[in-house]
């Protein structure tokens, strides 16, 4: 009895505790806002004092530089007091600016969280409180059923499986539409079926999951007078719920697998004739690289990266003259493109949602994705009725603090389009490299480096 006496005074004094709190904190800011008030005058005035100090000062100098030299020295006089003022102003005006200070409201608002979650927790702790009473109160009056939670969690079952049907029909009649539109590329359909198979299977099995597990939970519950039935093995059923589930998930794998490799394995006679696009991926930023009239990419080596190279493009190799620097990915429409997929200091991820393609950029070696656009970007827009709207490539792999910055439009046009983009952009091989380029010891020789500056 004294151990439960003791505990009721502790809840009291907590409580009390609490309810200070409550009208304390308030105060507290009220008080600390004032004080900050306060200091800000004080400081304010100060500056407005030297500030005025100095005024005076300065116009001393200049009253008696005015009687010794005239309107000469009246000038000097005019420009020393500004300079002077404005010297003063300076410093005052960059302490200010130093002094940046917290919030008062961001305490308010940190105590206010820590105060609500306090009272939550209590107000948890006294319903727990009561409810032991109640059924303490039961007990001793001969009426506790031991078994009536049972049918109270039931139905709480029952209530929560409706909720959830209704969430999983909301899911997908609303949030369906807003988080799904179909793919913009050729091999994009294919990926989309095979979600939407995949979707409609394991929509399937949770619904009917759940049904059966929370409806068996009222029915089956227990009662009084009712004794459960144990059945421990049966053979048909573990083959049942085992050799189905087995089938199910090859077919999706096998299904996913040959949707791949068709996506993947492209002929090598259409990986010649595709538009070739070079990606580098580096923190934190994209570089895109198109060949030039000779259709062939100039050999790049690492160690040949230098601040105007920062490519690393090997300049000895005479296809990489004409490399042309993309500021965008931009790419003609309903033609096949084959990027090449590199990456300079760690993993990347190539990721364009709206045309389904996704693969990694890894440092030392080149992964391919050829694919086939059938959407303009002016088509998208007005379908997604946008005018600002952008197909984005973005890295999918959290490669550092700045990743958020590594995505490039694309932009999708008709080739009469893409040829005129084409024709507007620089090359790699810049004037500043191309001087840089003629001083090597490995130049090409003087008629070469001739043609090569006539060209440019």
């Amino acid at each position: 009895m004294k151990f439960n006496l003791n505990n009721r005074l502790k809840s009291f004094l907590g409580g009390l505790l609490v309810i200070n709190l409550l009208f304390a904190v308030p105060t507290l800011a009220t008080a600390q806002e004032q004080v900050d008030s306060v200091q800000v005058e004080q400081t304010e005035a100060t500056v407005e004092t030297d500030s005025a100090t100095d005024d005076a000062a300065a116009a001393d100098t200049a009253a008696a530089a005015a009687a010794a030299g005239g309107e000469t020295t009246d000038s000097g006089a005019v420009e020393a007091t500004s300079s002077s003022s404005s010297s003063a102003s300076a410093p005052a005006a960059a302490n200010a600016q130093d002094e940046k200070k917290i919030e008062p409201q961001v305490y308010k608002n940190l105590v206010y969280y820590i105060l609500l979650f306090l009272v939550i927790c209590t107000v948890v702790a006294v319903l727990g409180k009561v409810h032991s009473i109640y059924v303490l109160t039961k007990k001793v009056s001969g009426k506790y059923n031991p078994l009536a939670n049972n049918t109270l969690q039931a139905t709480l079952f029952l209530i929560f499986l409706v909720a959830f049907l209704a969430f999983t029909y909301y899911s997908y009649a609303v949030w369906g539409d807003w988080a799904w539109r179909p793919a913009s590329t050729e091999h994009g359909k294919d990926i989309d079926t095979m979600f939407i198979i995949t979707t409609v299977i394991i929509t399937i099995v949770l619904v009917i999951v759940h049904i059966l597990l929370l409806t068996f939970s009222y029915i089956y519950r227990m009662r009084a007078n009712r004794k459960a039935y144990f059945y421990p093995h049966n053979d048909a059923i573990e083959r049942l719920w085992t050799i189905v589930p087995a089938i199910v998930l090859t077919i999706l794998v096998l299904f996913g697998f040959f949707t791949w490799r068709s996506i993947t394995n492209v002929p090598e006679e259409l990986q010649k004739s595709a538009l070739q696009v070079e990606v580098l991926g580096e923190q934190f930023m994209w570089t895109v690289r198109y060949p030039g009239n000779d259709g062939e990419f100039g050999e790049r080596n690492y160690k040949l990266t230098s601040p105007t190279n920062g490519y690393g493009i090997d300049f000895n190799d005479k296809a990489a003259w004409d490399d042309i620097r993309g500021d965008d990915i931009v790419i003609p429409v309903n033609k096949p493109v084959r990027f090449h997929i590199l990456s300079k200091d760690i993993i990347h991820s190539f990721f364009i949602p709206d045309f389904r393609v996704q693969i990694n950029a890894v440092p030392g070696m080149t992964n391919y994705f050829q694919f086939t656009p059938t959407v303009t970007t002016e088509e998208m827009r007005d379908k997604m009725n946008d005018p600002q709207y952008h197909f984005v490539m973005l890295c999918n792999k959290i490669c550092g603090e700045a990743h958020y910055n590594m995505q490039k439009n694309v932009v999708v046009v008709t080739e009469a389009e893409y040829k005129e983009w084409l024709s507007k952009q620089s090359k790699f091989f810049t004037e500043d490299l191309q001087k840089e380029f003629a001083q090597q010891d490995v130049n090409p020789d003087a008629e070469e480096s001739e043609r090569v500056a006539a060209s440019f």
